[in-house]
């Protein structure tokens, strides 16, 4: 018998199209599932195909409206262990709640071990997710974490654009791992913006720590939530001479005005190109001219074949690192 007649994938509602691509990339069509509400906003949650006996993988990004989606996402793995799933995956390509990683004061929750909690109570088996905002957070599970990265995917698309002179700049201290990876896959020499946040979702530009004077600057980030902070940081990069910027970032959440600042730094040439992937899915609000969004469906894809098939997932790394070697 084939593996892959053993798992069904099913795509909650923030990730239908993502789970669309996964699938075609597996070969194998996604479960179906029916959600509604009730009139006072209750989910209410079938799975049409059945999962006994089956290894399930839920395919939901816990993305804005965050705490529907999240929801949503638990009663559906309630749904899968009330109806005798084997083992119960989740796929969560952004985790919301991620940036609450710690106490910032006093009185105040770690909301990113809560949803760690509730997963697991729920009945979880395995989380797979995609640059969570600190890696550390793999360590509020119990069950195994799959913290997976967008990076190669990234750089791939920067080698295609055949771009010289590069530079990748981590927009702070706490992305310097992110940035040295993209810049060793691309060859690059590496730069660090200091800065210091008043408050969230605002922060100021102290000095940039390298030479990024007529270069072609590649700023990398977790993700893009107002868009202030990163514009900030190009701005800082113009100023110390680079020759353009490149904001890159896994998950583009886009609160608030965002898409539209994103735009004006484009059309200013603050900013050259927005380059994010598919975690969250773009509404036709939320796109600009000047956004380019990349599929990790086919990453995915690859990792949960690797996974049904009880295979090493840094392979799949490694494969992907040869053709980045080959490429540039």
């Amino acid at each position: 018998m084939n593996s892959k007649d053993n798992i069904v994938v099913f795509g909650l509602s923030a990730s239908q199209k993502f789970t669309q691509e996964v699938c075609k990339k597996l070969g194998i069509n996604p479960g179906k599932v029916e959600v509604s509400r009730f009139s006072d906003g209750e989910f209410n949650i079938q799975a049409i195909t059945s999962v006994r006996g089956k290894v399930v993988y839920i395919i939901q990004s816990t993305s804005p409206p965050t705490n529907d989606n999240l929801m949503e996402l638990l009663i559906f793995i309630d749904v899968c262990v009330r109806a005798s799933a084997k083992k119960i995956h989740v796929v969560i390509p952004y985790f919301g709640y991620a940036r609450q990683d710690r106490k910032q004061g006093g009185r105040q929750p770690i909301t990113c071990k809560l949803v760690a909690n509730m997963l697991t109570v729920a009945g979880v088996n395995r989380v797979i997710t995609v640059d969570l905002h600190s890696p550390q957070e793999q360590g509020f599970f119990d069950v195994p974490v799959d913290d997976l990265r967008a990076t190669q995917d990234l750089a791939s698309y920067l080698i295609d654009e055949n771009l010289i002179d590069l530079v990748v700049v981590s927009p702070d201290h706490g992305g310097v791992t992110r940035a040295r990876r993209l810049a060793n896959y691309l060859s690059a020499p590496l730069a660090i913006i200091d800065k210091r946040r008043s408050q969230p979702n605002k922060s100021e530009v102290k000095f940039v720590l390298g030479d990024v004077k007529d270069k072609n600057a590649i700023i990398i980030d977790d993700m893009i939530d107002t868009g202030g902070t990163i514009i900030n940081a190009a701005k800082a990069i113009k100023e110390h001479g680079a020759k353009s910027v490149y904001i890159l970032a896994t998950h583009g959440i886009f609160s608030g005005e965002a898409s539209t600042k994103l735009k004006q730094a484009i059309a200013e040439d603050i900013v050259k190109e927005v380059v994010i992937t598919n975690t969250i899915e773009i509404t036709a609000e939320r796109n600009f001219s000047g956004l380019k969004v990349i599929s990790i469906a086919d990453f995915i894809a690859k990792m949960i074949d690797a996974s049904v098939n009880n295979k090493s997932l840094t392979k799949v790394y490694d494969d992907k690192t040869n053709e980045l070697i080959k490429k540039n």
